[in-house]
């Protein structure tokens, strides 16, 4: 079944449309406000992004908090469909990286149970306040809303088993910082899962050379890649253990003399 996908604008720009009044007096952009401050970093800074080359080719807008619509994505599988490729399973700790308003979390949630954990993060701050409303209304008591930095996802040292970029690995500025970074909060063993599209990045995808390409440099090994659709991808990762990562130093040195370029 070929599937055509239309970011969804709608809800980011309903979400920027002006304040009003609540019943109490409140203005909505006040009540907004302090929901986001209470949304912050899950652990301390990493490594800077000062430290890390820029990617070698175009980086997408952050356009809406959510890929397509939630009953379609649900029609065609595509929860199921990576979450049986990730294994993920119950007990187990999962980061959605780019959470958007929560399609994975609140389905990550149940799947994962009480004695496991989903972390929710991203770093558009209208993003997590609508992420953090939609886990409150559905009483999701095992995930914790995170707000991170483009360059660093800041969630707790080894906190995670499977990490989960949807969609979204070609939005990433700083993706040498953040995945060297994301190694810090890897259990050993732990997995990162890309769902993308095979098409350049510009036009919101990943060529699936260019990914191996960046996530080689920073250590990661790459375990399967499956077609799951017309030009669509699900890649597996082995992340590196971080005291064994290479450094910025040598991630720079190896990308000046192989460099990571779109096909």
């Amino acid at each position: 079944m070929t599937r055509v996908w239309w970011p969804l604008i709608v809800v980011a720009a309903a979400f920027a449309c002006g304040a009003s009044a609540d019943r109490n007096g409140n203005t909505t952009a006040g009540v907004v406000a302090a929901e986001q401050d209470t949304i912050g970093p899950a652990a301390p800074p990493g490594a800077p992004a000062s430290e890390f080359p820029n990617p070698m080719r175009p980086v997408a807008d952050i356009v809406a908090p959510r890929w397509s619509d939630e009953d379609d994505r649900d029609d065609v599988g595509e929860f199921t469909r990576v979450i049986e490729l990730a294994k993920i399973r119950q007990g187990q700790q999962v980061a959605d990286i780019g959470a958007g308003d929560g399609y994975y979390v609140s389905r990550l949630s149940p799947l994962v149970g009480a004695s496991g954990r989903v972390f929710g993060q991203d770093i558009i701050p209208d993003y997590l306040t609508l992420l953090q409303r939609r886990v409150r209304r559905e009483g999701m008591g095992n995930v914790q809303v995170v707000r991170g930095d483009a360059h660093d996802p800041r969630l707790p040292s080894a906190s995670v088993d499977v990490a989960i970029m949807i969609h979204m690995y070609h939005e990433i500025e700083q993706p040498f910082a953040l995945l060297w970074n994301l190694a810090t909060a890897m259990r050993p063993g732990g997995r990162l899962v890309i769902l993308d599209l095979d098409r350049p990045t510009y036009g919101h995808g990943t060529p699936r050379p260019l990914l191996r390409c960046e996530l080689a440099a920073v250590g990661y090994r790459q375990l399967s890649i499956t077609t799951t659709a017309p030009s669509e991808y699900v890649a597996i990762f082995l992340a590196p253990d971080s005291a064994s990562r290479p450094t910025p130093a040598a991630i720079s040195t190896k990308l000046r003399t192989s460099p990571c370029r779109t096909p």
